[in-house]
């Protein structure tokens, strides 16, 4: 079996270790542009020598948004100061990711440290905030107005437009976010999807628009370059999104051209309960990789050197995404190999701090600009 510090082919693409960052919010951009804050948080987690680095979020549209401060793609504009930061990434030697993400019936909220709930205009928040059906996260959060038809197949283009400057950001892998109860996730779940048109109703048409989004992108997404998709595998509420039907999900991504389902879950019920713990989703990402034949990154309070290793070395899952633990520690890998007594390469500048075996980090392929 592989350990946590072998390298992980996919496609093209082959990423110096499974340590992968976790797309993480920021709530730091003005008009959806990447500034100093993005680069900074990212090159660090390369620096510390992660072998995939992804963005956060990063919103289809404006009305996509999680909130006004979020990161976004929707206009060519965006795309040079993403690729400065990408630059960045690769000559450390970690590959960067992007997550393409619609808000749903979540967007237009306060980030987290100046508010809860529903973002006034006069604030900044919109009042298109687009849902399967019309029906609210929450008592605070907005009234989404149900998507006609075209609207559905609006935000397939969206999702494919804004893969295409990904691209041309020099991104390598792209994450479709399908998890938390965004608007992907809204379209799967009974809970929140209560349409009665061919995008509603039996698991075929709920799972429609992902399916259809994974093509939309595949057409623009270059055929050697990795597609991951997040998903919630569970909604933690009888009735609602579940692991079985995860796993029938997977398989029918697979051939469309996935290559790696991110196992999260949750985010679509505010009344959800679910059983926090070291490692709670890690076995998401075991049955689904055994049942459907797909790799799969496990997330979720991943937190220790060994624990990482375990999950990677007995099968559970092929890589490991860190969020809370590479806020804490953007030099988590260097760290996790020392105990780990595995092989890093450390950045030239940082050998003076490294084993005394330490070898020098070489660029992933940085093409000019």
């Amino acid at each position: 079996m592989p350990r946590l510090f072998d390298p992980l082919t996919v496609r093209s693409q082959t990423f110096a270790n499974r340590i992968f960052v976790s797309p993480m919010c920021e709530y730091s951009s003005t008009d959806g542009f990447a500034g100093d804050w993005h680069l900074v948080h990212l090159g660090s987690r390369a620096v510390g020598g992660a072998g995939l680095v992804f963005t956060e979020a990063t919103a289809v549209t404006p009305e996509g948004r999680i909130s006004p401060e979020d990161l976004g793609i929707w206009t060519d504009e965006h795309v040079e100061p993403l690729a400065r930061i990408v630059r960045f990434i690769h000559e450390q030697g970690s590959v960067a990711g992007m997550q393409l993400a619609h808000a749903g019936r979540k967007a237009s909220t306060y980030r987290p440290w100046s508010g809860a709930g529903t973002v006034p205009a006069s604030d900044g928040g919109w009042t298109n905030v687009l849902a399967p059906s019309a029906v609210p996260f929450a008592d605070n959060h907005p009234m989404p107005r149900e998507l006609t038809v075209d609207g559905i197949r609006g935000i397939a283009d969206a999702f494919a437009a804004a893969a295409g400057r990904a691209r041309d950001a020099g991104f390598r892998v792209i994450e479709l976010h399908a998890a938390h109860g965004y608007l992907l996730h809204e379209f799967l779940s009974p809970l929140s999807n209560r349409r009665q048109d061919d995008y509603g109703g039996s698991f075929g048409n709920r799972t429609r628009l992902v399916r259809e989004t994974v093509t939309a992108i595949r057409a623009v997404w270059p055929e050697a370059l990795p597609l991951f998709v997040r998903i919630s595998a569970t909604d933690w509420v009888e009735g609602g999104w579940d692991i079985e039907q995860s796993v029938e999900l997977a398989r029918q991504l697979k051939p469309l051209g996935v290559d790696l389902i991110d196992c999260s879950s949750g985010g679509n019920a505010a009344q959800a309960t679910i059983p926090f713990g070291p490692g709670y989703q890690t076995p998401f990402a075991e049955r689904i990789r055994r049942e459907a034949g797909v790799l799969t990154g496990a997330v979720g309070l991943i937190t220790a050197p060994l624990q990482a290793e375990l999950i990677v070395a007995t099968g559970q899952a092929d890589a490991v995404l860190l969020a809370r633990e590479l806020l804490r520690d953007p030099y988590f890998p260097l760290r996790a190999a020392r105990e780990l007594g595995q092989d890093i390469t450390w950045p030239a500048q940082y050998l003076r701090a490294g084993p005394k075996d330490a070898r020098p980090r070489a660029a992933v392929n940085v093409p000019d600009r």
